[in-house]
């Protein structure tokens, strides 16, 4: 059996019985913040090292300055013009209700959550891919927000040190610092930090301290009501049918296994993702695998593969049918991630 969180679009991934687990991926009532509201809570501030970020001044007319991944970055008030790069970076400012801050954004993985549509249209979208520097600097930003260190590179946004020459400051997600260790697990506390970071900096710090009760309590909640899954091994497949690629000790679906109560089959793996063997597949025998669906590599394609491939059809989660379905787009640090910490544990739920 297999279940999914709704992927749009892909009508034919629920051709073998799929059974969707969440309507949609929600962020329970402070989406309709991004129109306007707010909550509260805030996670403890954290040290600064070359892989983490500074506490910002919450304060909406003061110039700040932080270090964000090792990089120095200062502001003199609360941006006015921001373009993001990658999706889930575009839509933390979504849901904080800062589209009106936005002058540009770019590459999606996955179409934008329901429940911000409306606002995303709002925004220009500079290309379905990374824009050039040419293209970024014509919208005249005041800060570049990424999620992916990929962002920064010269043949894109430009590197952060350039455009601070250009006095453009920059922010890239504290998950995804290259000077993060590989062996260092991710916590989705460090998910909750940046919104409060990127709150603080564009002076919403109160939009941000309710996005992060809000996610707490979707997530808590979800927890007290499914069963104990600390024995369940599962694997997270991203992509790859010769090697497969999957998620293991130390990134984002690190994290959501970790998060749901679930033990990670290939934890003892450094860093986030890694290219295994299908003899190691075999060998751990995982009780569940987590499809990861993109339009590169599909839910489908991959769950087509396994069951085809002489001795991997003999797992015991290709037996069973024992699959839950996760789309890409909810793996990258973000807003997303408790919902497919809650995708998880109620697929789970599910599976039993």
């Amino acid at each position: 059996m297999t279940v999914s969180t709704h992927v749009p679009h892909r009508s034919r991934l629920h051709r073998r019985r799929f059974v969707p687990v969440l309507a949609c991926l929600t962020l329970g009532g402070v989406l309709l913040a991004a129109c306007g509201s707010d909550d509260d809570t805030t996670t403890e501030q954290r040290e600064s090292d070359d892989s983490t970020t500074t506490p910002l001044a919450d304060t909406a007319n003061e110039s700040t300055s932080s270090t964000n991944c090792g990089i120095e970055v200062s502001i003199e008030a609360p941006p006015e013009r921001t373009v993001t790069m990658n999706q889930a970076a575009t839509e933390v400012m979504l849901a904080l209700g800062l589209q009106d801050r936005m002058v540009g954004t770019a590459y999606l993985d996955d179409e934008i959550l329901p429940e911000l549509a409306e606002v995303y249209a709002e925004v220009p979208v500079l290309s379905d891919r990374y824009p050039s520097s040419e293209t970024v600097l014509d919208t005249e930003p005041d800060l570049i927000y990424a999620s992916y260190p990929s962002a920064f590179q010269p043949e894109n946004a430009g590197e952060r040190a350039d455009l601070a020459e250009l006095g453009i400051a920059t922010y890239l997600s504290p998950a995804a610092c290259p000077g993060r260790s590989d062996d260092e697990p991710l916590d989705i506390e460090a998910v909750w930090q940046e919104i409060e970071e990127i709150g603080a900096r564009f002076g919403v710090a109160d939009a941000a301290d309710d996005l992060v009760a809000a996610q707490r309590a979707e997530l808590q909640e979800a927890l007290d009501v499914t069963a104990d899954h600390s024995s369940t091994t599962v694997m997270w497949w991203d992509n790859s049918t010769d090697a497969p690629s999957v998620g293991v000790c130390c990134g984002a679906p690190g994290m959501i296994m970790d998060a749901a109560g679930v033990r990670n089959a290939f934890a003892d793996e450094a860093g986030s993702w890694a290219a295994v063997s299908w003899e190691q597949v075999v060998e751990r025998d995982p009780d569940v695998i987590v499809l990861v669906d993109s339009d590169w590599s599909t839910a489908e394609d991959k769950r087509s593969a396994i069951e085809s491939t002489p001795a991997v059809d003999g797992l015991r989660a290709v037996r069973n049918e024992q699959y839950v379905v996760i789309p890409f787009s909810a793996t990258t640090p973000g807003i997303r991630n408790v919902s497919a910490v809650v995708a998880l544990a109620e697929g789970l739920e599910v599976l039993r």
